[in-house]
C-alpha cells in the first residue's frame, strides 16, 4: 500500500469517527439551556415508515363543542392523518405529496407537492362529526414546488386567506375560494433569500421562518411587503434549521414559538414585539422526548383534564422503532415551566 493510499484511508477513518461522534452526542451546535418539559401524549406513528414523513400538524376544535379538538397531520408521502386528543387515529384520506397543513372552520388546506414544477393548494372538507375528509380538489398557485402553507384565522363564513411558501423561498398570500373547483388569487408576495417553509397569521402580520437565516415579518406593502428580520439564527435563540411556527394566548399575552430544529428545542417570543422570552425542549418521559421537529401547532382552551389550558404539538423526527409521529404537551406545563 502507498504512503498516499494510507494517508487517504486515514483521512477517511478519521472523518467516520467525528461523524458518529457528533451523531452519538446529539447536536453540533447548541443554544441556550432550554427548560425541560414532558409530552402528556402521543398520536399512533403515520402510515409510512422508515422515511422522514410525519410533518405538520394542525387543529380543529369543535364550534359545538369548544373542549372538543381533533388532529389533522399530514404524511407527507402518503396523505392526511385525522387524530383524536388521545392520539387515536380515527381518519385517513390517501392525497401523496401533502407537506404542511392548516385548517379554516371546517377546511382543511395543504400545501401540494405532487407536481414539483408548479405549486398546488389541496382543499378538504373534514366532518367533524364523523370524523372523515372529502377532497374537494386543488388550486393552481404558480411557479415552483408548494412548501410551507398556513391560513389566516377568520370568523365563520369569511374568505380564506392563505399564504403558500415555495420552496425556493417566494410567499405568495392570497384568496383561496372553495365554491366549485378551488381557486387561488395572489394579492401580495415576498421573495426571502433562501429556502422558507414555517409560516403563521398573527392579524394581519405573517411570520415566516428562513430555515438557514431566522425569522421575518412580513407586513403587506402593495403586491409585495415591507419585511424585517426579526429573529435571526444566532444559535443561541435559534439554531438551524429554523422550522414550524406557531402561536397561543395566554393570560392576555400572545406568544410566537419556533421550531429550532438544529438543537431540539423551541423558542418562545412575545408578540407583537417579537421579544425572546425563553426555550424548552421535550424532554424523555412516558411518550418519548422530541428531536429534529418540523411542524408544530399550539392552541389555548381547556380540553379537559388531560389538557386544561392548551396543547402544545410537535412533529417527532425520530420515534424508533416506529414510524415518526406527533407529540403532546400540556401548555400550562411549558408556560409555568417558562414562568409566564
Amino acid at each position: 500500500m502507498t504512503a498516499t493510499r494510507q494517508a487517504k484511508l486515514l483521512t477517511s477513518f478519521v472523518f467516520a469517527t467525528l461523524l458518529a461522534a457528533c451523531a452519538a452526542s446529539g447536536p453540533v451546535i447548541t443554544g441556550l439551556p432550554p427548560v425541560q418539559v414532558t409530552a402528556s401524549g402521543e398520536t399512533q406513528p403515520v402510515g409510512t415508515g422508515r422515511a422522514d414523513a410525519a410533518d405538520d400538524p394542525a387543529v380543529w376544535i369543535d364550534p359545538a363543542d369548544p373542549g372538543r379538538a381533533l388532529i389533522i397531520a399530514t404524511d407527507k408521502k402518503a396523505g392526511l392523518h385525522v387524530y383524536d386528543l388521545a392520539g387515536k387515529d380515527v381518519a385517513f384520506i390517501r392525497a401523496g405529496l401533502v407537506n404542511n397543513v392548516d385548517v379554516a372552520g371546517d377546511i382543511i388546506v395543504a400545501s401540494d407537492r405532487n407536481d414539483g414544477v408548479n405549486a398546488h393548494l389541496a382543499a378538504f372538507r373534514l366532518d367533524g362529526a364523523t370524523p372523515a375528509v372529502a377532497a374537494l380538489g386543488r388550486a393552481a398557485a404558480g411557479p415552483g414546488e408548494a412548501y410551507g402553507l398556513c391560513v389566516k384565522k377568520g370568523a365563520p363564513g369569511e374568505p380564506i386567506t392563505a399564504a403558500l411558501i415555495v420552496k425556493d423561498g417566494t410567499v405568495r398570500v392570497g384568496t383561496l375560494t372553495i365554491d366549485g373547483t378551488p381557486s387561488f388569487a395572489v394579492q401580495w408576495q415576498y421573495k426571502i433569500p433562501t429556502q422558507s417553509e414555517g409560516c403563521v397569521f398573527d392579524g394581519d402580520t405573517l411570520y415566516v421562518g428562513e430555515e438557514i437565516g431566522g425569522l421575518w415579518e412580513l407586513k403587506q406593502q402593495g403586491q409585495g411587503a415591507a419585511a424585517r428580520l426579526v429573529a435571526p439564527i444566532d444559535n443561541q435563540r435559534l439554531v438551524a434549521d429554523l422550522e414550524g411556527l406557531a402561536t397561543i394566548d395566554h393570560k392576555g399575552q400572545r406568544y410566537l414559538i419556533a421550531s429550532s430544529q438544529g438543537d431540539n428545542a423551541y423558542a418562545v417570543f412575545r408578540l407583537p414585539s417579537v421579544e425572546y422570552v425563553g426555550r424548552f425542549a421535550v424532554a424523555a418521559g412516558q411518550f418519548g422526548a422530541t428531536s429534529e421537529t418540523d411542524g408544530i401547532e399550539a392552541v389555548a382552551g381547556h380540553f379537559g383534564p388531560a389538557f386544561p389550558d392548551g396543547i402544545f404539538i410537535a412533529q417527532d423526527g425520530d420515534n424508533t422503532p416506529r414510524a415518526q409521529n406527533f407529540k403532546l404537551v400540556r401548555w400550562d406545563r411549558i408556560a409555568a415551566a417558562l414562568g409566564l
